[in-house]
């Protein structure tokens, strides 16, 4: 397991758009899923073992998330060919198992980890009511054999947001597995 960081996209930056499918066929925007409420993003996999650490704790964020106002979604952006564990089917299986409540999206073409410049699986952002950046970085301080996933940063950083507040600092990168880029598909901002 090679762990990786988030890339720390600067605050502010406005939240890319996007329009993808759930693993079911059934497709989601950026605005359909905001509606000019703060907005969680999370890059998952179904396979990562730093995504299986927290997949409990993260569906009940989720209904948390959207109990105090907030949208959430998450996106798959792993090369399904290389990463059949991935696939579209079986995030359908993951996302029932563990009672998402939120949006499970699948990034076929790779563009929209790009443009949020996700580097792994967990990976966390939350955009402010008006699709700012306010938030990047981990779940919480646990990792996989190492504690018991809460979710405090993350929780921390959406109370803040959704009160009209910043955001607690130091915000630290999270870590995970690389997104499992397309051959030849690997952004620039790895070089």
């Amino acid at each position: 397991m090679v762990a990786v960081n988030s890339t720390m996209l600067p605050l502010g930056t406005r939240c890319p758009d996007f329009r993808l499918p759930d693993g079911a066929g059934n497709v989601f925007s950026r605005d359909s899923i905001a509606a000019g409420r703060p907005l969680v993003v999370a890059f998952l996999s179904n396979h990562c073992p730093f995504v299986k650490h927290l997949k409990t704790e993260l569906a009940a964020f989720g209904r948390d998330a959207q109990a105090k106002g907030a949208s959430m979604v998450a996106i798959a952006s792993n090369d399904v060919e290389r990463y059949p564990a991935d696939s579209p089917e079986l995030m359908v299986e993951d996302a029932a198992t563990f009672g998402y409540t939120f949006p499970y999206l699948y990034d076929a073409d790779q563009t929209v980890a790009e443009a949020f410049k996700a580097a792994c699986t967990p990976d966390f952002y939350i955009f402010d009511a008006t699709g700012a950046l306010a938030y990047r970085g981990q779940f919480d301080e646990t990792r996989p054999n190492s504690g018991t996933p809460t979710g405090s940063d993350l929780r921390a950083a959406l109370d803040a947001i959704v009160a009209g507040a910043d955001a607690p600092s130091p915000q630290i990168p999270s870590i995970g597995c690389n997104i499992k880029w397309k051959p030849g598909n690997e952004p620039s901002y790895f070089g």
